[in-house]
């Protein structure tokens, strides 16, 4: 089963190492296949290389794309992830 959803980057600093983690522990989580993709750039998110290569900024939109058979609850905690910025205070 497959599953995709469009995030977008709310906190202030982007996707830099310390969320970059954060999604790398929540991917980790699941027996999908998880991956990020930012315009042709498509990543594994449970790669910390991979995922600091998007260079994503505060504001980027990003597909986040799930195979396998948890892929729906895969999918509904990367978006709470993003939506609550990493659960990380950096403001």
């Amino acid at each position: 089963m497959a599953a995709l959803a469009e995030v977008e980057l709310l906190n202030k600093y982007g996707l830099h190492q310390r969320p970059a983690m954060k999604v790398i522990e929540t991917a980790s989580k699941f027996a999908s296949d998880i991956y990020l993709i930012k315009g042709d750039q498509r990543c594994n998110a449970k790669s910390i290389i991979d995922v600091i290569m998007l260079a994503a900024e505060k504001g980027t939109r990003l597909q986040v794309e799930a195979e396998g058979a948890d892929a729906d609850k895969a999918i509904a905690s990367m978006v709470e992830l993003f939506r609550n910025k990493f659960f990380l205070n950096e403001d």
